[in-house]
């Protein structure tokens, strides 16, 4: 089990930071490549947090890494603790995946800065790529204060670390009755 886990830690940081290296390296600032209709890889960074959200300036984005750094910290130990009391597998899946995500989006913000010279030690941007389109239109002039606005369906752009977090909170979510909690 331990072996499946760490592996799995490993794998999945180890992708994301190959994906974001090749697109941080060979792409554009802003450049879109359709691979289909619906899938674009178009690269963007995110100084901020979820959905690109930015608070406070360069003390928020200090502080956004350093909780980071906390967190991933906090669900580590509880990664472990989940080991060691032998709970779900799928629950120690879904953690795996969370912090393997958070890991590599931790990674970004911590030395990408740093590495490609764009700013200092815990102040880099997360490399994001993805982005999947897959239904634009207008709203209905009917609809109030958003009549007649274009919209795109799945607008956001995200990376594996991303699609790793989400995976492993929505695993979370479905199997968190499986804890065996301890009684006091």
């Amino acid at each position: 089990m331990n072996t499946s886990v760490w592996c799995l830690l490993f794998f999945v940081i180890i992708l994301d930071q190959l994906t974001k290296i090749i697109v941080k390296t060979t792409f554009q600032h802003g450049e879109m490549v359709m691979v289909m209709d619906w899938f674009y890889l178009y690269f963007v960074e995110n100084n901020g947090f979820a959905f690109g959200i930015e608070l406070f300036g360069d003390i928020g984005k200090l502080t956004l890494t350093l909780l980071r750094v906390f967190f991933v910290l906090i669900l580590f130990r509880w990664l472990l603790d989940l080991i060691n009391q032998k709970q779900s597998k799928v629950l120690i899946f879904s953690f795996t995946l969370i912090i393997a995500g958070a890991v590599g989006n931790l990674i970004d913000s911590i030395f990408y800065g740093v590495i490609f010279g764009e700013s200092p030690l815990f102040f880099g941007k997360v490399v994001d790529m993805f982005y999947f389109p897959f239904k634009s239109g207008f709203y209905p002039d009917w609809l109030p204060f958003l009549g007649g606005k274009e919209f795109v369906f799945f607008r956001y752009i995200f990376n594996i670390a991303d699609a790793s977090i989400t995976s492993g909170a929505i695993l979370f979510l479905l199997f968190y009755k499986k804890l065996k909690l301890k009684e006091s």
